[in-house]
């Protein structure tokens, strides 16, 4: 089964709150948008990580390339 921009929107809505959360990509590229309250603090290297852990196995195994912009609620709105 190919990987769609909705499966990877249901794989971190699952391991990750999202406020807000946007996927596009063709089935191997990938971009989101991803917005999360757990970011407040973190540096860009540890949200990556927190992302990378949402998707566990799958980062290696069905996504081929993830380009990821992750903010704060408050970084989202400013």
């Amino acid at each position: 089964m190919d990987t769609t921009p909705e499966l990877i929107h249901g794989y971190l809505t699952a391991g990750l709150e999202c406020t807000h959360l946007e996927v596009e990509g063709d089935g191997r590229h990938f971009n989101a948008l991803i917005v999360s309250p757990e970011f407040a603090g973190k540096r860009l290297i540890q949200r990556h990580q927190i992302v990378y852990a949402a998707l566990g196995d799958r980062m290696r195994e069905e996504i081929h390339a993830l380009s990821m912009k992750t903010l704060t609620p408050d970084e989202y709105q400013g």
